[in-house]
């Protein structure tokens, strides 16, 4: 699936809506939170690093959105209860969510399966399947309060088709798609919430320069190149759209 032709998103279309982005300190996640809260969303960043999440925190203030919350949390470390208290401060705060989108990712090592760390495999597949299907879990019924609720999972092009060399990272793309097409069909005409996974392809981040080193980063698009599919799926022009994997 792709974006439909000649799409525009409103400014306003994402007031009110409270979304929450993991990984939101950097990369594509940073440039999604931001765009998000200047379409008028609250928007909660999630992420390891406190310092990265506080210049978010700044740069959407500075930028007259509306007031964002910051949650620092481990995805390599986090277990269940630590979700569960998430929950339970968004719903102290805000007492409902409207979006979810599943950035944060761990590229683990670029190496043959024969070569490849089990420690290395395990933390890629905690960080990338368990903590999604864990946050999930958690925020959904935070997300069934909402008149219109989007769940996005960030997707890549070895989820469709495996890679040599890219182990792990492959497998867990791969299960977080299915993950996603196994919970939009169990929410399909159940409520208000809905599924789909984005590919953004190619995009100049940090993760990116890690796996290509060689790679020029002016030929690579930038994160905001692809951000009217994002807002596309986050936002109420989406509505009905279940169950799908798009490509930026």
């Amino acid at each position: 699936m792709e974006l439909p032709d000649q799409y525009q998103p409103a400014p306003s279309l994402l007031k009110d809506k409270i979304i929450v982005v993991t990984g939101a300190g950097d990369g594509i996640g940073r440039v999604a939170a931001k765009t998000f809260a200047e379409h008028r969303a609250t928007v909660v960043l999630l992420g390891r690093t406190l310092a990265k999440l506080e210049k978010v925190y700044d740069e959407i203030e500075q930028a007259g959105g509306p007031q964002p919350a910051i949650y620092p949390i481990n995805f390599e470390g986090a277990v269940e209860k630590d979700y569960r208290d998430l929950s339970d401060a968004l719903n102290d705060e805000f007492g409902r969510v409207d979006g979810l989108l599943h950035n944060a990712s761990d590229l683990g090592e670029r190496t043959p399966i024969a070569n490849y760390a089990a420690d290395a495999w395990l933390r890629v597949m905690h960080v990338n399947v368990n903590a999604p299907f864990m946050l999930t879990q958690a925020l959904l019924p935070l997300l069934e309060r909402a008149d219109h609720a989007s769940i996005v999972f960030t997707s890549s092009g070895v989820a469709q088709k495996g890679r040599a060399f890219w182990g792990a990272y492959a497998a867990s793309k791969a299960a977080q798609d299915n993950m996603m097409e196994t919970l939009a069909e169990e929410l399909e005409g159940t409520g208000p919430v809905r599924a789909n996974s984005l590919n953004p392809g190619a995009t100049r981040t940090r993760m990116r320069a890690s796996a290509y080193p060689a790679e020029n980063p002016a030929s690579v698009p930038p994160p905001e190149a692809h951000m009217p599919l994002y807002l596309y799926l986050m936002g109420d022009d989406s509505v009905g759209v279940n169950g799908q994997v798009f490509s930026a």
